[in-house]
């Protein structure tokens, strides 16, 4: 698998790059972007940090409007953000609606037609461009993920199914139980079929309620957020990890909305929650 290089650009010792490569799971062309920090050896491991991103949103969101690269050039981390659905394959009324198709691939591997031609953005995240990345970039550190709304819910189930590859997970007002508020039914009942059996894969309160199990998980969320009671509902979430055992740290923040003005605030402490074990 071969990387084509966007454009490159040093920041904060490192560089922070646009790529872009072929995607087998995605059908097509597919963006990302990497911030390595500066390496004191060729041999030096470097933890990998994966950011999924929300609704509407692309490799560049978090990248510049996150404000993660000064704290994980500090303490020698990766940042890895992947766009947030295919665009090279197109299907009728893909971009009919803003939380359905393009920009919204909902990190699931879709099994029903035509959304099963390249929607498959669990298999990409997971296994296509982790393999990808670490091996272009000699990245060979632990790895942890985060993601925000959407890509919060993607953070989320990608750390409760495959807890071997990832070793810490947080979140910033993610869709934690998608099964139950209409964003997810939407995109669910299109993406994966009218049985609501089969959406329990990709719901993260249905993970920990059948025993998945991370580290500790971190949540931020802003009460002023206008999705919050519709969308998020994160205190079923917030539930289920209590009765079953899981670790949460659940923070509610006055005045903060949905948006990355309230993501970049709190990013740095997303940084180093994942640092203390990635680095330990």
């Amino acid at each position: 698998m071969s990387v084509t290089t966007i454009s490159e650009h040093r920041a904060f010792g490192g560089v922070q790059g646009y790529y872009e490569h072929v995607s087998s799971e995605c059908a097509g062309k597919m963006r990302f972007s990497v911030f390595v920090p500066n390496r004191l050896g060729a041999s030096q491991d470097v933890p990998i940090l994966y950011y999924l991103a929300g609704l509407t949103c692309t490799e560049d969101t978090f990248t510049t409007k996150g404000g993660a690269q000064r704290v994980a050039a500090e303490l020698g981390l990766a940042l890895v953000m992947p766009d947030t659905s295919p665009r090279a394959v197109r299907h009728p009324g893909d971009d009919a609606s803003w939380d359905f198709g393009l920009g919204a691939g909902f990190y699931v591997d879709a099994t029903v037609a035509p959304w099963s031609t390249g929607y498959q953005m669990f298999s990409y995240v997971t296994e296509e461009l982790r393999t990808l990345v670490e091996s272009h970039f000699s990245l060979s550190g632990k790895r942890g993920i985060f993601g925000h709304s959407m890509g919060g819910h993607g953070a989320l189930v990608c750390a409760l199914r495959k807890p071997e590859l990832y070793t810490t997970v947080s979140a910033f007002a993610p869709i934690s139980s998608p099964s139950r508020v209409p964003w997810g039914e939407k995109a669910f009942s299109s993406f994966l079929g009218a049985d609501r059996e089969e959406w329990k894969a990709y719901d993260a309160t249905e993970l920990v309620a059948s025993g998945k199990r991370q580290s500790e998980i971190l949540i931020d969320q802003g009460l002023s957020d206008k999705f919050l009671e519709r969308e998020l509902r994160p205190q079923l979430f917030e539930e289920t990890c209590n009765r079953h055992g899981q670790p949460l740290v659940l923070r509610r923040h006055e005045g903060y909305d949905h948006g990355y003005f309230f993501i970049s605030t709190f990013s740095e402490d997303h940084v180093r929650h994942h640092a203390r074990r990635l680095l330990a």
